[in-house]
């Protein structure tokens, strides 16, 4: 049997702001935008040649999902964006305004600082060592 995770719902206050964030901020690709009523989307975006999983932004609905966005996982980091380059990535996000929550440090496994989405949701942007 083969499993994978396709998609990742993440809590979004605004549609568009989310979208604007990750293709301009972070350089993902919008995969999808489809209406499925007045009010809600199936939007999907993902890092450039992503092969599987990509994020579905999930627009609040009502006061507890609402609390949820920017706090998605009580403070911990949520997500875990592996990159080929730690130090290019690094970069062009500080040079596009992208708040980083904790500097770069080396660590046994590789390279991570941790970042804020737009909301506030913590992501480790990590360059793991070769084994």
């Amino acid at each position: 049997m083969k499993q994978s995770i396709a998609h990742i719902a993440l809590v979004v206050a605004d549609y568009d702001e989310a979208i604007k964030f990750y293709t301009e901020k972070l350089d993902f690709v919008l995969l999808e935008d489809t209406p499925q009523s007045e009010t809600k989307r199936w939007v999907l975006v993902a890092p450039r040649r992503a092969e599987e999983c990509s994020l579905l932004l999930a627009k609040a609905v009502g006061d507890e999902q609402s609390s949820r966005v920017g706090n998605q996982t009580g403070g911990r980091v949520l997500l875990f964006l592996r990159t080929d380059d730690f130090q290019r990535d690094y970069e062009n996000y500080k040079a596009k305004g992208v708040n980083f929550a904790r500097e770069p440090k080396t660590e046994d496994y590789g390279t991570v600082a941790v970042f804020e989405d737009l909301y506030g949701n913590l992501w480790d942007l990590v360059e793991f060592k070769n084994k």
